[in-house]
């Protein structure tokens, strides 16, 4: 099996000084101090306001600051605390983030004095004014991000700026291709390496955890890492971790991949296109997901992970991301020039996104449901199964011995052989097992059920409500916590029947998803004819 060799950008968030650099004016040290706060992908020093070093540099609060110690150094924002329990006037608090990237240990000695602002600034300020922007000034402005030069105020301004005016498509392929030289890139030195994805916004769409294992028991080489969730009620990371372990280092991946042509783990220890997961510390509280940030950070990261074939899912629907098929078509098209621009081969697929995929919205429920499709139980929901095997054999036909239109054949046999479900429980055990059984899944403690309001027809499901009310309820981190549907769209409904059952771990989480679900169920109770159709590609 070929080997997988690693290349690296030269971009290094904490780099050792080199004799070249100009040295630091002389400062006084200060004891450095971790402050138990996660400020989400930025550097944050604490300093308090009788500190000598705060009044003799003059520094405000949210003054960008560069602190040096042992060789290392990074760029971060202060904060002015009055508290000497919190970091007294001889310590340099520093948040989670930049404490692990100093490297240090309490109480090593470091030095902190303003910082120059970051090279690409004046690009950024074109931006803003809503120039458009070549090659270089994208590298420029990704490189500073990416090594974490930008505070919270000048990467909104970035990410609002160019969803403003938005990004022609010139300036999206840029904008990728910076994105993946910021990072490490991962060549697998094999010709075909697949990849699925999803644009998001639907919950219970775990299909990766029955493609991954499916093409992998084909034999092709589908390393997938994801991401955790933000904003919905499980990523695949989380789904998958509540089988196996997720987090793993980046050798002991290649390893499993090398292995058993796949693996479903966390991207968090790749440093794949890092900084697109800056970039998405500032886009996901503001809701932001424009065309062409979202294309830019999807295809970073795949080209990122040595990615050579992918196919693109992009569901369309009342509630979903995408809500036409004319702006799905926009968006397939743009992410078809970036792609080729890149060399990366892309095949869009526009699916259903009128509801909910499966039954189970939360990681154990998820999990549930993507067992019962591997292990062929007549209880699996069929639309997971089914969209997983048209996707998985989209993947199939890249193999240049398969005929175009076979794939689908080819992926059900496997699945139905039980191949897929060995190749999952080999990849689950070389990952690190964790104990679970679908027939008693470890739900939440706490529940209560909605029920249909009036005879009919179910016409609508709210993709964005269901999802809301899962996170209310707890999901993800609550890991059986989550929404289970008793009924899908066109089903028919008698008053008083089951729609779904929300599950929680805490009394308080119970109460808020409670309270969601009464002011609004997410369901709509009709006639037969006033189910939405909707046009879909396979």
């Amino acid at each position: 099996m070929p080997d997988v060799s690693v290349s690296s950008a030269p971009t290094v968030i904490a780099s050792p000084e080199t004799p070249t650099e100009a040295p630091p004016r002389a400062a006084q040290a200060l004891a450095v101090k971790r402050v138990a706060i996660d400020t989400w992908k930025e550097n944050v020093a604490y300093l308090h306001r009788d500190c000598a070093v705060y009044r003799a540099e003059g520094f405000q609060a949210l003054s960008k600051v560069e602190v040096r110690a042992n060789g290392r150094r990074i760029l971060a924002s202060v904060n002015v605390v009055d508290d000497a329990s919190i970091v007294s006037c001889e310590e340099l608090g520093l948040s989670e983030d930049a404490f692990a990237q100093l490297g240090l240990e309490d109480g090593h000695a470091a030095t902190i004095q303003q910082a120059e602002p970051p090279a690409s600034i004046a690009a950024l300020h074109r931006k803003i004014n809503g120039e458009r922007l070549d090659r270089e000034a994208f590298e420029r402005i990704v490189a500073d991000i990416a090594a974490h030069r930008y505070s919270k105020i000048e990467l909104t301004a970035f990410v609002v700026a160019c969803n403003r005016g938005e990004l022609d498509r010139e300036e999206v392929y840029f904008l990728t291709e910076a994105m993946v030289h910021a990072g490490r890139r991962l060549d697998w030195r094999e010709p075909l390496v697949v990849d699925k994805h999803c644009i998001g916004g639907i919950p219970g769409n775990r299909t990766s955890m029955l493609v991954v294992p499916i093409v992998a028991a084909h034999g092709l080489l589908c390393p997938k890492t994801s991401s955790r969730a933000i904003t919905s009620p499980a990523g695949t990371a989380d789904t998958m971790e509540v089988l196996a372990e997720v987090a793993l280092p980046f050798e002991r991946l290649a390893e499993i991949v090398r292995e058993h042509r796949g693996c479903l783990a966390w991207g968090g220890t790749a440093e794949l296109s890092p900084a697109d997961d800056v970039l998405i510390s500032v886009e996901r509280p503001l809701s932001l997901d424009s065309p062409g940030q979202m294309v830019a950070s999807i295809l970073s990261k795949k080209l990122a992970a040595g990615s050579t074939h992918l196919v693109l899912d992009i569901p369309i629907g009342p509630t979903a991301k995408v809500r036409s098929m004319p702006e799905a078509q926009r968006l397939r098209r743009l992410f078809e020039y970036v792609a080729d621009r890149l060399r990366l081969s892309l095949e869009v697929v526009i699916t259903d996104g009128r509801q909910p995929v499966g039954y189970g919205i939360g990681p154990v429920l998820e999990a549930r449901d993507v067992m019962r499709v591997l292990e062929n139980d007549p209880r699996a929901p069929n639309d997971l199964r089914q969209k997983a095997l048209r996707l998985a054999g989209r993947l199939i036909e890249c193999d240049p011995d398969v005929r175009g239109g076979d794939g689908f054949a080819i992926a059900r046999d496997i699945l139905d052989s039980g191949r897929a479900l060995a190749r999952m429980q080999a990849i689950i055990e070389a990952q690190g097992r964790k104990p679970f059984d679908p027939e008693h899944p470890p739900l939440g403690a706490l529940q209560f059920e909605v029920r249909a309001a009036a005879d009919g027809v179910v016409t609508g499901i709210d993709n964005l409500h269901i999802a809301r009310i899962a996170r209310l309820a707890g999901a993800p981190k609550v890991a059986g916590a989550g929404v289970d549907l008793a009924v899908k769209l066109g089903e028919p409904v008698r008053r008083g029947d089951l729609l779904y059952r929300v599950y929680a771990g805490y009394a308080a989480d119970l109460a808020f998803a409670r309270q969601a679900a009464e002011r609004d169920g997410g369901y709509q109770i009709g006639s037969a004819s006033a189910v939405p159709h909707v046009f879909v590609e396979f």
